[in-house]
């Protein structure tokens, strides 16, 4: 096993509800509550059983229902305020989901001059902070999420910026949708296509374990 993380780091867990997972968002960072109940919450306790006595500090600020300029709109609170020495990213869902429930439309464009934005403030306020970026995804197999048209011109974008910016990358659209396809029922890993059901979420922290080396 590799202990990835230096005592002392701070680890910040960033997206939108996927990430969220009904985290307590009235307690400190410091809090285990504070951290959900989704894969960052696994990912943490699970980390915390290998390593117990590791000095990490963990913090989830993934906020339900943003979209990249949302991650924009409060960096310096939940990003400068933080100071990371890690930094997970899964965001983009909600740039394809509001336009098909809210016509707010996005433009790959437009996503990409947002998370470009965004990852090149991250590098330069941060130069030597690890950046994980986590591949949005939907099931598309689900019968209300057939939503290619607009969610693959975006993949491509979160895959270009990974490569540009990030020092690791989780193709989380093709490893959850080929689970679906040879190891789980579609609803063993999400009931609506988007947000994770409690094995979903484990795959997710089991594929962020993977691409670090920690086990």
């Amino acid at each position: 096993m590799n202990r990835f993380f230096k005592d002392g780091a701070t680890v910040l867990f960033q997206g939108d509800s996927v990430t969220d997972c009904d985290r307590n968002r009235e307690l400190t960072a410091t809090y285990p509550e504070n951290m959900g109940e989704g894969y960052a919450k696994r990912f943490k306790d699970l980390y915390d059983t290998l390593f117990p006595d590791n000095k990490v500090n963990f913090i989830n600020r993934g906020i339900s229902g943003n979209r990249v300029r949302d991650l924009l709109d409060r960096y310096d609170d939940d990003f400068k305020a933080v100071n990371p020495d890690f930094i997970s990213i899964m965001i983009g869902i909600n740039d394809t989901w509001r336009g098909y429930d809210s016509d707010e439309f996005c433009s790959p464009e437009r996503f990409e001059q947002e998370y470009e934005l965004l990852l090149s403030k991250l590098k330069a306020d941060f130069p030597d902070a690890k950046i994980l970026i986590i591949e949005q995804f939907a099931l598309t197999a689900h019968p209300e999420r057939h939503w290619s048209e607009d969610l693959d011109p975006k993949r491509a974008v979160t895959k270009r910026m990974a490569e540009k910016y990030a020092d690791y990358f989780i193709p989380m659209y093709d490893i959850l949708n080929n689970a679906a396809d040879k190891e789980f029922s579609l609803y063993e890993l999400s009931q609506d296509g988007v947000h994770p059901a409690p094995t979903g979420h484990s795959y997710i922290a089991a594929e962020i374990f993977k691409v670090l080396g920690i086990m």
